[in-house]
């Protein structure tokens, strides 16, 4: 899949956000260290938000691509 994501991320217009959402795209997952895995997504390219869980919780993505985006603001408990 290495290439087949190479030529998608060089066709996609700018500004281009990466994100790798799951334990399989952020390390590999079970079959981490295999060489067709390249150890996650960020193996292939730079990537912008990683999205942990197995699978990732539709709400988790969520609040992971609008933080990213600034519309929300990181709270410290006081």
């Amino acid at each position: 899949m290495r290439v087949a994501v190479e030529k998608t991320y060089q066709a996609l217009p700018a500004p281009k956000i990466v994100t790798a959402a799951g334990a399989c795209a952020i390390s590999g997952g079970p079959i981490a260290g295999h060489r067709e895995v390249n150890d996650g997504a960020g193996g292939v390219l730079a990537v912008d938000l990683y999205t942990p869980g197995c699978p990732p919780h539709q709400l988790t993505l969520l609040d992971g691509l609008l933080r990213m985006l600034g519309r929300i603001k990181h709270r410290i408990p006081a």
